[in-house]
């Protein structure tokens, strides 16, 4: 298939800068089949049947964005440069980021971003990105990051606006717990702990996986088939717990439905087959596009994606490319709000 057929016209104003508060009160379309009904995420249980399984995303954003100076020490004086950077992956004990402007750094510069704060650049890559070697160890720079660092909006957000202090809870699930993300699994942030308790009411289960949702998932497609298209690569974990769950799930009929592409994306990495699945631990690239078979997904919660997005891809291989057209011509037309912060789908095949 081409990139020009998962290109669509999105008006500026349907992109969400804010999310709805209370989170739940976000509206919820939902396709089953090819039916399609407007509701809203508060009545996702109406939606959904006693022993269900809602898998979720566990990982926790870091405030991934720093703002420092590079000095260097050069024959005419010192020299200062302003230097934004953002995380992108941790490799060992260092890590990989982008840097703007990175013509102004060189291998071997320090970047300080507070007093007694600071990194180290071992290495220049393409594209602004450098690897970063922080003065201290991975415990302690969390809590930096927690105090200097802030929230790394998706570039259609902070194109339009900062983050600022409401973004730190709203850029994160109520049941993050694994740090290591640079991106919220978006589909997740609709939840409250209001909502989770009344699906376990009502006998809807629930199990954890761990996805580490890198920057890769914003960067566009650039070749027109998309066959050709290199998947960034994640890691992520599914735990002998987790699978327990599936496992059961799938004996007793029931559907699994992964909650974010995120999660589903690990769900199908993770698959040994048809309604088989194991522990699993790694870096996955998963590329799921039309025509791919899948092995443990039932359905999918997601939000509304971006044009010509790998995402978009993902969610016309589920339901299909015409009721994918069809969904989101009725989503624009009843004016849902896209993307990160925006509005959520329940998609059904």
């Amino acid at each position: 298939m081409q990139l020009s057929d998962f290109d669509f016209d999105l008006p500026e104003e349907l992109i969400a800068l804010r999310p709805v508060r209370p989170r739940p009160a976000s509206r919820l379309l939902v396709s089953r089949g090819e039916r399609i009904e407007d509701a809203h995420v508060s009545d996702l249980a109406g939606y959904l049947d006693p022993g269900d399984l809602l898998v979720f995303n566990n990982t926790k954003v870091i405030p991934a964005r720093l703002s420092g100076t590079r000095r260097r020490e050069t024959t005419t004086g010192s020299g200062v440069a302003a230097i934004e950077v953002t995380l992108i992956a941790k490799s060992g004990e260092t890590w990989r980021a982008l840097a703007r402007p990175a013509k102004r750094l060189a291998t071997g510069d320090m970047i300080s971003f507070a007093e007694g704060f600071g990194a180290e650049v071992i290495a220049k890559g393409q594209g602004g990105v450098v690897t970063l070697a922080f003065d201290r160890s991975a415990e302690t720079l969390e809590a930096a990051l927690q105090t200097h660092g802030v929230m790394p909006l998706p570039p259609y957000i902070a194109a339009k606006r900062k983050a600022d202090a409401r973004d730190i809870e709203d850029y994160q699930t109520v049941f993050a717990e694994q740090a290591g993300a640079v991106a919220a699994p978006t589909a997740s942030l609709h939840f409250d702990t209001g909502l989770l308790e009344d699906l376990h009411a009502r006998g809807i289960a629930s199990t954890y996986v761990t996805l580490h949702v890198g920057a890769g998932t914003f960067l566009p497609v650039k070749v027109e088939k998309i066959e050709s298209h290199k998947m960034h690569s994640e890691w992520g974990e599914i735990t002998e717990e987790s699978v327990e769950a599936i496992r059961k799930a799938l004996r007793d009929g029931r559907r699994v439905i992964p909650v974010g592409t995120t999660a589903l994306r690990l769900l199908e990495t993770a698959a040994t087959g048809r309604g088989e699945i194991a522990p699993w631990r790694g870096d996955t690239d998963i590329f799921i596009r039309p025509g791919y078979a899948f092995r443990i997904a039932s359905g999918l919660m997601t939000n509304f994606h971006l044009p010509k997005s790998t995402l978009l891809m993902l969610v016309a291989a589920l339901m299909g490319k015409a009721q994918i057209d069809r969904i989101y011509a009725h989503a624009i037309a009843r004016n849902y709000r896209f993307f990160s912060y925006g509005d959520s789908s329940l998609l059904l095949p």
